[in-house]
């Protein structure tokens, strides 16, 4: 016999964990700064991590993206997307001791919540990351 314990601590319990589930599944840390910067941080498909930051700069909106895989000579392909439209595309190479690459952009800042997708994919090793930010 299984006994269900309703308490209101119990509710409070599975309510907590039912809206913080999502957040660890999905990998990335947010921070805000006083300037209107914010970076969302988290992991590849593999070993990878990436990390995406967006502020106002002078009325343009300047998004860096990076690829950490600490493994040097990496080559990826990767797309920044703003509001679902491609505005850059390219190929890098990681380097120099933390076996990483970044690129950035300044992009218009369109009326309301501007939305920025980075995806790399790594041809050798099929690893795909993600990163979104919106500002």
């Amino acid at each position: 016999m299984k006994i269900r314990s309703t308490t209101p601590a119990a509710i409070a319990a599975a309510a907590l964990l039912a809206a913080t589930l999502p957040l660890a599944v999905a990998g990335s840390a947010q921070a805000s700064g006083s300037d209107g910067r914010v970076i969302k941080t988290g992991s590849c498909s593999g070993s990878t991590s990436w990390k995406i930051k967006a502020k106002p700069d002078d009325g343009r909106i300047e998004v860096e993206a990076e690829i950490d895989s600490n493994r040097t000579g990496q080559s990826w392909d990767w797309v920044l997307l703003h509001d679902g439209g491609v505005t850059a595309r390219g190929t890098s190479v990681t380097r120099g001791r933390s076996g990483s690459f970044s690129i950035e952009r300044r992009t218009v800042d369109a009326d309301g919540t501007d939305r920025f997708t980075f995806r790399a994919v790594n041809p050798a090793t099929d690893e795909v990351c993600v990163a979104k930010v919106a500002l």
